[in-house]
């Protein structure tokens, strides 16, 4: 009795590292979820195509299940980010994934918030891809993306819908 109030008492006061747990984004088709899986490269698993250290960072990676299920997990908590850069050091390792899964029956896929090796690693958010990005372009005020060299040079040179020439109405 004691330990269990004493284990309320971590989560209810919200301590680091205790337990993590995924915040609902009113995706249609959301479950929030916490799986045990295998960090792969997902081109790897599908095709066959299968390079070292899941592509180094350059391929998109999912979680295979105990049950072969093979889940792509395609976001992280980072406005406009996907989940590569959290998983890519956990290549081939078990993790215990935290997020948000959206059971599509088009497309199933999982939305990454937290982290950590399995069994009981230490819990960290899903937020490499900004930390990464800010290491690599400098600190900026406002949204990364709108100081993104390589999103400004597309825009620059295929417009802002992707077509040369279309522009937004005013």
């Amino acid at each position: 009795m004691r330990k269990t109030l004493v284990a309320l008492t971590l989560v209810a006061a919200g301590l680091p590292g205790f337990a993590q747990a995924a915040n609902e984004w009113g995706i249609e088709y959301e479950e929030k979820s916490r799986m045990e899986a295998t960090v792969v490269d997902l081109l790897c698993e599908v095709a066959g195509d299968c390079v070292e250290a899941c592509g180094a960072g350059k391929r998109q990676l999912g979680l295979l299940l105990d049950d072969g299920t093979l889940v792509p997990v395609v976001k992280n908590r980072d406005i406009f980010a996907g989940a590569t850069n959290d998983l890519i050091a956990y290549c081939g390792k078990r993790i215990v994934a935290d997020g948000l899964m959206i059971r599509d029956p088009q497309m199933p896929m999982f939305a990454l918030q937290f982290k950590r090796l399995a069994p009981d690693g230490e819990w960290s958010g899903a937020t490499q891809f900004t930390k990464d990005w800010t290491a690599a372009n400098g600190k900026v005020e406002g949204q990364w993306f709108r100081h993104d060299p390589t999103i400004k040079k597309i825009i620059e040179e295929k417009g802002v819908f992707g077509i040369p020439g279309l522009e937004p109405e005013e």
